[in-house]
């Protein structure tokens, strides 16, 4: 539903497929008349996956960037510095490892779909992987990887900061 209203637009500046909804409750009651509960669901394929990488490249460059630093004795151990270092580092690893994912379940979620509901652009996250990488190159799955970036750093920063100091307590 998110996705289908914020590719929305006047038909004078529209990119892509509309969807023409006329607010999110008739959003979701179009989508659920169509498609049934199912259609509700439709990328979710792209958006596990995405959650699943994050949360992992998240962690794991969060703690070993943290120690770098404070290896090169850049910063203290234990200093509000070293944590804010190593959530930089974390928020551009999230950003790089997401991002193909943002792009295919956007994809996925905002193509045209037949009266069955199946998609008449992708057949699933693989095909639509494929299609992106012969049509548009490696690059083409790094679309907005700027915008998905000053999202998630600040978010990654400040999240792992609360975290950190949480765990001190």
């Amino acid at each position: 539903v998110k996705t289908h209203l914020q590719a929305q637009t006047l038909a004078a500046v529209a990119v892509g497929h509309q969807h023409n909804h006329e607010s999110i409750s008739g959003a979701f009651e179009s989508i659920y008349r169509q498609h049934g509960v199912a259609g509700l669901w439709r990328g979710a394929t792209g958006a596990v996956p995405r959650v699943a990488v994050g949360s992992a490249a998240q962690l794991a460059t969060f703690a070993s960037a943290k120690d770098w630093v404070c290896e090169r004795q850049w910063f203290g151990e234990g200093s509000w510095a070293a944590v804010l270092a190593g959530g930089m580092v974390s928020g551009v690893a999230v950003a790089v490892t997401m991002t193909p994912f943002d792009v295919v379940s956007t994809r996925l979620y905002n193509q045209p779909v037949d009266a069955d509901g199946t998609g008449k652009l992708y057949r699933g996250f693989l095909d639509c992987i494929l299609q992106i990488s012969s049509k548009e190159g490696l690059l083409g799955l790094y679309k907005g990887i700027g915008a998905v970036y000053l999202r998630l750093g600040p978010h990654t920063v400040l999240s792992l900061f609360f975290w950190d100091e949480l765990r001190k307590m």
